[in-house]
């Protein structure tokens, strides 16, 4: 799956949203920039193609969308629908994370949202041998 050709015109755009960030997203930024995500690269508003996605983790192709009260309108959620199925059709995956909750935790609400697309440990099914031996029984 090809990348979308760069569309210089939203160059311009993306670096202005980079200087000028949401709250959430500063928040977010914070919590990602210099491979602090389980050493994750992201880049903060990307230009892809026409569009420009919040975050972006080219080894995941992975793109994070922070949705605030803007997203909530009729006409936003629809372009935000036909901009996710243009980025997947891309074979970018699309991840939307509230931005309340982004804000009192941004790598708890990333975590959370993550978990199940980042290949990793898995956390252990039974917990560890007993402390005292085998059986349970102290020697």
């Amino acid at each position: 799956m090809n990348r979308p050709t760069r569309h210089r015109s939203n160059v311009p755009g993306a670096r202005s949203l980079r200087r000028q960030p949401a709250q959430g997203e500063r928040e977010l930024w914070d919590a990602v920039r210099d491979r602090r995500f389980r050493g994750l690269k992201f880049r903060r508003q990307q230009p892809f193609g026409p569009f420009v996605v919040d975050f972006y983790c080219h080894d995941l192709r992975l793109a994070v969308e922070l949705d605030g009260g803007v997203h909530r309108s009729p006409t936003q959620a629809a372009f935000d629908r036909r901009r996710q199925a243009s980025l997947e059709s891309h074979g970018v995956r699309v991840v939307r994370l509230d931005a309340a909750l982004t804000m009192s935790d941004p790598a708890g609400a990333l975590t959370i949202a993550l978990n199940p697309l980042i290949p990793g440990p898995s956390p252990p099914l039974t917990p560890g041998p007993s402390p005292r031996g085998r059986g349970g029984r102290a020697f």
